[in-house]
């Protein structure tokens, strides 16, 4: 089929549009825009290779074969290629012990304060005077939504 007034035919106009959907999958992962991406590509170049998937019967089983196998397909390698064990969780009291560095100068009046630990930022208190940036630190508790640092000496 082509379209008489654009001058394109109509498997290139699919092949464009699923490259598109690639695209904002791309910079939206998650969206699952892959599926019918491919399908739209795949319809595309079927129609450039002489199949009439315009026709009704023809076209809707080539379509629904076609997004099946895309599907089962994008399903598998989104299996192969996310990591096989879960993301590492931290909670607030897994810290006590441990050691991190004062980012922003901590007191014990407001939790104003930041320690990274790792690479991770918390908000912090201390457990009495104040600790300026850049000094290393102890978590010795947490409260609420914070930590609770002592100065290492």
């Amino acid at each position: 089929m082509v379209l008489p007034d654009l001058g394109l035919s109509f498997g290139w106009l699919l092949i464009v549009a699923g490259a598109l959907i690639l695209l904002v999958e791309v910079y939206s992962p998650g969206f699952f825009a892959t599926v019918p991406a491919t399908v739209l590509i795949i319809l595309g170049i079927l129609q450039l290779m002489g199949v009439d998937i315009s026709n009704p019967w023809a076209g809707g089983v080539i379509g629904i074969v076609t997004a099946l196998c895309a599907a089962g397909f994008t399903v598998w390698m989104y299996g192969r290629i996310t990591p096989d064990k879960s993301p590492t969780t931290i909670s607030r009291d897994s810290l006590i012990g441990m050691e991190g560095q004062v980012q922003k100068s901590i007191d014990a009046t407001t939790i104003s304060g930041k320690v990274v630990i790792g690479s991770t930022e918390w908000s912090a208190r201390s457990t009495g005077a104040t600790i300026p940036a850049g000094k290393r630190v102890k978590v010795v508790s947490s409260q609420g939504v914070h930590i609770v640092v002592e100065e290492v000496v």
